[in-house]
């Protein structure tokens, strides 16, 4: 399994040379290329792949992404920096890279897309366990705009769930991928469903879209115990943009009504202010917390019914409900995709229903092996 990671919010600028794959034999050459600026992990011992991008050809229409295999023909590629920060999971067997992709078959693409104020790393363990149970499939985890290491990257357009899916279409046109799967938690799921309405139709290729513990519709705020994120940015708006102790946001989080089990996932979003290496004296939020505001108050008021109740052909869409997510689930959200179910096998598309058991709404954290067992169906 191979970890391909750029450092799109981190400040560094990107050189210009193509993607290329590295044999563990050759890693003693990694260090003489010039301009590299990739992120490199060993999961195990297997392949290591190199992900490096340079500027993009803007003759290319961003919404060929899902419906065409021939994404780029010519021309160089966008910085990575100028899109979304990424890493990309590939499987043992995967020896696709994006400088490659018109000389080897593109292997099968999962796109991964976090909630609100999480990150790509939300996804980490799952997906390196999805890349060992499926060799020759690869994952893409980003961090959306506004979030992780995407924070520090200018956006044009407004803050909301149409502006993160096209994002998201960019950068997969950049890497020429042709996602199969898309996978989306909360919010990430309603990024997922836009992504499928913007693209164009008809889909050359066939697409699984997953949507976690969502409805395309109205957004129900947690219950007693559960998380309630327009409060939370709210608080996190009250608090300095440098802490001196994660532990002392923890404790203000929990003082607040927050569980403890929120607070330490929000502190996550802290970093080191001081340069690397050295003792942290103050820590910094890595997120664009207005941004934010603006991207929840989009998820709460975008209506994706109509993508699910005339889904297009080629797409199959799956929902997850988690068992002890009962506040986000009103009876007339069930009626309506069970609805969308009949209809969708007369049209030749697909829609499906899935509970979870034994989850609330962190349901890879909460239920990791249950959700595993679900999703293994689209990646066989």
């Amino acid at each position: 399994m191979a970890a391909i990671s750029n450092l799109a919010g981190c400040g560094h600028a990107a050189g210009s040379s193509s993607a290329v794959s590295f044999g563990e034999r050759r890693y003693s050459e990694l260090r003489s290329l010039p301009g590299l600026n990739s992120r490199i992990s060993f999961p195990s011992k297997t392949q290591l792949a190199v992900g490096h991008l340079g500027k993009a050809d803007k003759k290319l229409g961003v919404r060929m992404t899902l419906v065409n295999d021939r994404v780029a023909q010519s021309g160089s590629l966008a910085k990575a920096s100028e899109i979304l920060a990424f890493d990309l999971v590939q499987g043992a067997l995967v020896k696709w890279s994006s400088v490659m992709a018109k000389s080897l078959p593109e292997p099968p693409t999962a796109v991964f897309l976090h909630g609100i104020l999480g990150s790509r790393k939300n996804w980490g363990t799952f997906t390196r366990r999805l890349a060992q149970e499926f060799p020759t499939w690869q994952f893409l985890l980003v961090d959306l705009r506004c979030h992780g290491d995407s924070a520090s990257v200018k956006k044009t357009g407004p803050n909301n769930v149409s502006s993160t899916a096209l994002d998201v279409l960019k950068l997969v046109r950049q890497l020429r991928i042709t996602p199969r799967v898309l996978v989306g938690h909360s919010f990430g799921g309603k990024v997922a469903l836009s992504m499928v309405e913007q693209a164009a139709k008809p889909l050359a290729r066939p697409v699984r879209v997953w949507v976690l513990d969502a409805t395309p519709g109205k957004v129900r705020p947690g219950g007693d115990g559960e998380d309630h994120p327009a409060e939370l940015i709210s608080v996190l708006s009250t608090l300095p943009k440098e802490v001196s102790s994660k532990r002392d946001v923890v404790e203000a989080l929990v003082q607040k009504g927050f569980s403890k089990d929120v607070a330490q996932w929000v502190v996550t979003n802290l970093r080191p202010s001081g340069p690397l290496g050295s003792t942290p004296s103050t820590f910094s939020w890595t997120f664009d917390l207005n941004g934010i505001s603006e991207m929840y108050q989009s998820y709460e008021e975008t209506n994706l019914w109509k993508i699910v109740e005339d889904v297009p052909r080629g797409v199959h869409v799956n929902f997850l409900k988690a068992e002890r997510s009962l506040h986000r689930w009103a009876l007339e959200d069930l009626q309506r995709i069970h609805a969308a179910e009949e209809l969708a096998v007369e049209e030749g598309g697909g829609v499906e229903m899935h509970v979870l058991e034994d989850a609330g709404h962190w349901v890879h954290a909460d239920n990791p092996d249950g959700l595993f067992r679900i999703l293994s169906s689209s990646f066989q």
